[in-house]
C-alpha cells in the first residue's frame, strides 16, 4: 500500500530530455514503511510507473532499478512492459549492484541517447528481526521519465567507484550486514562523497553557495552534516525528509527526495543530486521552467497504512513464518506455456470490446453479449478504468497473508464484470456502489519452486493517512 509522488520533467542538456516522476511509501511501523502482503519491489515500482507514463508519448526503453529484486533470472523490466502495456518493442533492461543504480541510469539517460527512457525504482529489501535497519529501512518506489520537454537541465555531474562495504547482502546471507556507523560515516564523506560532489560543483561552473537545495543519499544519519561543512553547503538535505517520513528507500530514496526538492523550486535553482551506493553519482541540475506535476511529494509521505502490530510487522516483511493451516498448502505452479498465452493480457488487464460496444474479460473469440456476431475484439485497458463495487465479501476462512481475504464482483464501464480480490483496506471496507482503483499485485506465490504471478487487484481510490 503506498503514496505516490508526482510527475515531474527534467531536461537533457541541449534537446531537453524530460524526467517525470512518482513515487510510492508505503504502511509503516515507527519509521519504516512497509509494503503490503501483495505487494513486492516489482508492483511498488509499476504503481510509481503509471504515473509517470500516464501523459507520456511513446517510450523507448524502460528500466527497472533495485536492490531486492523478486527474480534473479527473469526481466523485471520485462513485466513492467506488459503490466504498463508498452509496445513489446520497448528496450527492457534490469540494473541493480546498489542503491545508486536508478541514479546511474538516470544520469545516462540525460547524457544520451534517443527518446523517452523510463526508469523506474522500486525497493522490498528483507531485514533480519532485531536488526536496527528493519526500522530505518523502507518499502517504497519511485518512477523517473525521461524525454524531450521543459523543466530542469543537467549543468555537470562527477562519479566515483568506490568499493566501500558499508551494507551488504548476498545469496548465502539475504539478509543486509551493516559496518560500524562512525567508520561507514568517516569513509563516506571524506573519500567519496566530498570529492565527488566538489568535481560536479566544478564542472557544473558552481559555488556550493549557489545549490538551492540538496539531496543526498545518505548511507548512516548524520553524513550529509559533515559533507555540508566540509563544502561549505548552506541548504538543508531533503533525503533526510524522506528517511524521517518513510525510511530509507533504497534505489527510490533520491528521486522522492527530488520530488520534494521540485515541489519548493523556482525557476534559476540549482539542485544537488548524489546517489550512493559503492561509490556515487552526483548531479547538478537548473530548473529551467516549472515543473509539471510538482506539489505532491510532501503528500506523498503521509500516506500508507499504519501498522501497530509488531507481529503483522514481522509476518509481512517476511520476518516471521507463521503457520497458516491446512489451507495455506493449496500448490499454485504456474504453466510456462499458459502464461505464454495470456501473460500478457493479464499483466496489462486487457478486456475486449465487441463490435456492439461492449467490453469484457477476458477476451473470447466468441462475444459474451447475446446478439453480437463474433469478430475481432478491440483491446480495452481495464487497469485504467474505474470500477464500482457490485459485491463484497470478508472471508476468513481461505487463507490469506493479511486477512481477511477480501474479493467481490467489481462492475466496469462498458459492461464488464469481473470477481476480484480487493487489497489495501484500512478501517472500514468499501461498500457496494462504492469506487475500486485498479492496482499492480502479487495474485499467488508458488513457495515451493519461489515464483509468482502478478494480477490487477482492485482497491480504494482514496487512500488512508498514515499513523502519526
Amino acid at each position: 500500500m503506498g503514496a505516490y509522488l508526482p510527475l515531474l520533467r527534467l531536461d537533457r542538456q541541449t534537446a531537453a530530455k524530460a524526467l517525470r516522476w512518482s513515487g510510492l511509501g508505503g504502511p509503516r511501523t515507527g519509521r519504516r514503511a512497509v509494503a503490503a502482503f501483495d505487494e513486492d519491489a516489482l508492483t511498488l515500482a509499476v504503481e510509481a510507473a503509471r504515473l509517470a507514463t500516464a501523459p507520456a508519448g511513446a517510450i523507448a526503453k524502460a528500466v527497472v532499478a533495485t536492490t531486492s529484486a523478486p527474480f534473479f533470472e527473469r526481466s523485471q523490466a520485462g513485466i513492467l512492459i506488459d503490466a504498463l502495456h508498452l509496445p513489446s518493442a520497448t528496450r527492457a533492461q534490469d540494473v541493480g549492484g546498489s542503491r545508486r543504480a536508478g541514479v546511474s541510469a538516470l544520469l545516462d539517460a540525460l547524457l544520451g541517447g534517443t527518446g523517452d527512457v523510463l526508469i523506474a525504482a522500486g525497493e522490498r529489501r528483507p531485514t533480519q528481526v532485531g536488526n536496527g535497519l528493519q526500522l530505518a529501512w523502507g518499502d517504497g518506489a519511485a518512477a523517473v521519465l525521461v524525454g524531450d520537454g521543459e523543466g530542469a537541465r543537467l549543468l555537470g555531474h562527477a562519479s566515483l567507484a568506490h568499493d566501500l562495504v558499508d551494507v551488504y547482502a548476498s545469496r548465502e546471507h539475504p539478509t543486509p550486514y551493516q559496518a560500524e556507523e562512525r567508520f561507514i560515516r568517516d569513509t563516506a564523506v571524506a573519500a567519496i562523497l566530498v570529492p565527488t560532489i566538489s568535481a560536479a560543483l566544478d564542472a557544473a561552473g558552481l559555488e556550493a553557495g549557489d545549490i538551492a537545495a540538496a539531496v543526498v543519499h545518505e548511507p548512516v544519519t548524520g553524513t550529509y552534516k559533515a559533507v555540508a561543512g566540509a563544502l561549505g553547503l548552506k541548504v538543508a538535505n531533503l533525503a533526510e525528509a524522506v528517511t524521517e517520513g518513510a525510511g530509507d528507500l533504497g534505489t527510490a530514496h533520491v528521486f522522492f527526495a527530488l520530488g520534494l526538492a521540485l515541489e519548493k523550486a523556482v525557476v534559476g535553482d540549482r539542485i544537488l543530486l548524489a546517489g550512493f551506493g559503492g561509490g556515487c553519482d552526483v548531479l547538478v541540475l537548473e530548473v529551467r521552467a516549472p515543473v509539471a506535476g510538482a506539489g505532491h511529494a510532501g503528500a506523498a509521505l503521509g500516506q500508507g497504512l499504519g501498522l501497530a502490530d509488531y507481529v503483522r510487522f514481522l509476518s509481512l516483511t517476511g520476518s516471521l513464518d507463521l503457520d497458516w493451516g491446512p489451507r495455506s498448502e493449496l500448490e499454485q505452479k504456474t504453466s510456462a506455456s499458459v502464461l505464454e498465452r495470456y501473460g500478457r493480457d493479464m499483466a496489462g488487464f486487457i478486456g475486449g470490446r465487441d463490435a456492439a460496444g461492449n467490453t469484457q474479460f477476458p477476451k473470447t473469440r466468441l462475444p459474451v453479449a447475446p446478439g453480437v456476431e463474433a469478430a475481432p475484439m478491440t483491446d480495452v485497458r481495464l487497469a485504467d478504468e474505474t470500477g464500482t463495487i457490485v459485491s463484497i465479501t470478508a472471508d476468513r476462512l481461505n487463507y490469506c497473508p493479511d486477512p481477511p481475504f477480501y474479493f467481490g464482483l467489481v462492475q466496469f464501464p462498458g459492461g464488464a464484470r469481473v470477481l476480484m480480490e480487493v487489497t489495501d483496506i484500512a478501517g472500514t471496507p468499501p461498500a457496494v456502489g462504492d469506487p475500486l482503483a485498479m492496482r499492480f499485485r502479487v495474485k499467488s506465490a508458488d513457495r515451493r519452486r519461489g515464483f509468482r504471478t502478478y494480477f490487477w487487484k482492485a482497491a480504494p481510490v482514496a487512500r488512508p493517512s498514515l499513523e502519526g
